[in-house]
């Protein structure tokens, strides 16, 4: 039988390249979306899913389990992205993005993982960030929210043991997508301290995005961690540059790193 493929998010993006590939591949993939009939050229099936709702989650799941009788696989794809400089973001925006990013992926997982523990198998697949491993000016809290489920992720894999039900964190760097369409972006205010610095990285982080990878590259790479036995706690998926700056956080005094990282967006 095909493996079953659940995407958060899979309506467009990265989720609609992963989705898209893993089909040709001979996987049954369904993808979600806040409004499904907004997507009505996909070419796999689209549940009504907002990780925000609890009551959709539940849906969600127990409509392709009545349809498959199985999830194998479950990858966390939904996000959203936010800038700013820290003080002002409004703090109902600060927490509606942890909504999406941490606590949203969070409630996915514990609806499926009952089904996932009953048939004694699982792969959970959470898309972070190359972004959650360092604090960014300008995107510290969309840098929180993604590092806060990277370090969940590594306690739910020992909690999980027992029931061979594996997961596995997979941080993209810059993907050519939609991603910048959707982010929250505090404006730049004509009265801010912040407005010559952070309106110069909103920039850059924008072309980033522009000229950012395929994201077949993506698809490939959580291709890979499926078809591996026993995955690895951590994947990065981006350019030589982008998984070299954690190697540098790794390795370098922690104020030379910041200097590297205030260097890289002119600060």
């Amino acid at each position: 039988m095909s493996k079953v493929v659940l995407i958060t998010g899979g309506s467009s993006g990265i989720g609609k390249s992963i989705g898209e590939f893993l089909q040709n591949k001979g996987f049954k993939v369904y993808g979600t979306s806040r409004i499904p009939n907004n997507y009505p050229d996909s070419k796999f099936p689209i549940v009504a899913l907002d990780v925000t709702r609890a009551e959709t989650i539940s849906e969600c799941i127990l409509e392709v389990l009545d349809k498959e009788s199985k999830i194998d696989v479950l990858i966390n794809n939904a996000g959203a992205g936010i800038t700013g400089p820290i003080e002002e973001i409004p703090d109902t925006e600060i927490k509606r993005n942890f909504e999406t990013n941490f606590f949203g992926p969070i409630n996915v997982i514990k609806a499926v993982l009952p089904s996932m523990r009953q048939q004694n198998s699982g792969l959970v697949i959470n898309i972070t960030s190359i972004a959650g491993y360092m604090g960014l000016p300008f995107r510290g809290v969309y840098s929180a929210s993604k590092g806060a489920l990277e370090l969940i992720t590594e306690a739910f894999r020992m909690e999980l043991k027992d029931f061979n039900i594996e997961m596995t964190n997979v941080a993209p760097g810059d993907f050519a997508t939609n991603i910048a369409a959707g982010r929250y972006h505090a404006p730049v205010l004509e009265d801010s301290p912040y407005k010559k610095k952070y309106g110069k990285s909103l920039q850059m982080m924008n072309e980033h995005v522009d000229s950012g990878s395929d994201p077949k590259q993506m698809a490939e790479a959580i291709f890979k961690v499926i078809q591996t036995e026993k995955p690895k706690v951590h994947y990065k998926v981006g350019v030589f540059m982008q998984k070299l700056s954690i190697v540098l956080k790794r390795i370098l005094p922690d104020k030379v790193y910041e200097r590297l990282l205030m260097n890289h967006y002119k600060l």
